[in-house]
């Protein structure tokens, strides 16, 4: 499929394609371009830079704003919408659903590919970004595939469970039995929609979401996809050794209550920050950690002058690692 007028309006591309996994199931995803004015992307010498982005569970991409970062910084700038997520969304398919974060790894390398020929001969360095659970998802993908990417950005990665390792083995002992016997059965937890109320323009927040693709409360969570969670994290804990520089973001504070709260508005309302800031030493060697006061659980949705701080970092940082 070619490359098709995108979603997001002027600029953006599109192109639909399939990668069969290793237990040979063909998975639709959706690769997102951001072909800027060539005045406005820096172009620098040398050999050509590209960042693909994955975005988080129960999400696609969508921030414009990302993008032209990227492309400021020299970058030519990709997204991926996942198999089951977003643009990739098929009728009668469960939304969000993975039974092993090991199935992405095909279309991430296809997506890479792509990558790769869209500029014509030569090689490119690319810098693999992931948001939440696509941040574990990309950790665990360079871990598997080293030497395919120079940098990995971690925003808000969901690398380890609330509080501590016990509470994920004890949340494994609880659902590996189900997800065993009925991988796809829809577990009963809370569902809390404080998050989406701090970020969409039609709740409080600022960002024009596609409830189709982003639900308020969030895709159903089955029980396979949460064991392959807690396997991933299981992985991080034991060490990824990732030879390349790692940037990790972070809000500076967590507020998780069950009632909505005005600290949730520059608060991270999803993970336990400080037990992934830990938890971000499993990586690899070189691992910096910035907490960013006022940042929500994606640092770049936050409002802007918050926003404003976490792109001033991550450019300090790539003058110093992808330069």
């Amino acid at each position: 499929m070619e490359w098709q007028s995108d979603i997001l309006g002027p600029g953006f591309e599109s192109r639909a394609f399939e990668a069969a996994g290793e237990d040979g199931v063909r998975r639709k995803a959706t690769l997102v371009r951001f072909t800027p004015p060539v005045t406005s992307a820096v172009r620098p010498a040398g050999p050509r830079r590209a960042v693909l982005f994955l975005h988080g569970w129960s999400d696609y991409f969508f921030n414009v704003e990302l993008a032209r970062f990227w492309a400021g910084q020299g970058f030519e700038f990709f997204a991926m919408d996942m198999h089951n997520h977003g643009r990739s969304l098929q009728p009668g398919t469960p939304g969000g659903y993975v039974a092993d974060l090991g199935n992405y790894d095909a279309e991430i390398s296809t997506a890479v590919g792509m990558i790769a020929e869209s500029g014509g001969p030569g090689p490119v360095q690319l810098a693999l970004m992931g948001h939440s659970t696509g941040g574990l998802v990309a950790a665990l993908w360079a871990s598997r595939n080293p030497g395919a990417v120079s940098q990995l950005v971690l925003n808000s990665p969901w690398l380890e469970m609330h509080g501590s390792a016990l509470v994920r083995r004890a949340a494994w002992t609880m659902v590996e039995p189900i997800a065993r016997l009925r991988p796809e059965a829809v577990l009963r937890l809370p569902e809390r929609g404080f998050y989406w109320r701090s970020i969409s323009s039609s709740a409080e927040g600022e960002w024009a979401l596609d409830d189709a693709y982003r639900p308020p409360l969030a895709f159903p969570v089955r029980a396979a996809w949460l064991s392959a969670i807690l396997a991933g994290q299981a992985k991080v804990a034991r060490g990824l050794g990732i030879a390349v520089p790692i940037l990790v973001l972070l809000s500076a504070a967590s507020e998780n209550g069950m009632v909505w709260n005005e600290e949730m508005r520059r608060t991270d309302a999803v993970l336990d920050v400080n037990t992934i800031a830990a938890r971000a030493m499993s990586l690899g060697r070189t691992v910096t950690v910035e907490r960013i006061d006022g940042a929500l659980h994606d640092v770049f949705l936050s409002r802007a002058d918050v926003r404003a701080d976490a792109y001033g970092r991550l450019a300090r940082w790539v003058r110093g690692y992808a330069a």
